[in-house]
């Protein structure tokens, strides 16, 4: 079908109607989700002396999982991962 075809068909054709999301599905442009990491999860109460990549060392066996952590609170931390306060509750999320 052309442009043309379109244009003189005098409207017998209806429009195709694109598909919305699910209420709650959250993905942007690429698919990726848009839900917060930390909906699932263990909860951790920081203590004197931790540090996120030794939280993960603890949790996941592995200190370099420390992202996944600190993007799953990245609210509660802030702008800066190295400032984990004493008391903050984190949560750790499934990986």
């Amino acid at each position: 079908m052309g442009l043309l075809d379109f244009l003189t068909n005098d409207g017998d054709k209806k429009p195709v109607e694109t598909p919305q999301p699910a209420a709650g599905a959250g993905t942007d442009f690429f698919g990726n989700s848009t839900t917060p990491a930390a909906t699932s999860g263990e909860s951790y109460t920081v203590v004197s002396g931790d540090s996120l990549s030794k939280i993960a060392k603890n949790h996941y066996g592995d200190a370099a999982k420390w992202h996944q952590i600190y993007e799953a609170n990245k609210a509660i931390i802030g702008s800066n991962p190295d400032h984990i306060e004493v008391g903050q509750e984190l949560t750790l999320p499934s990986l």
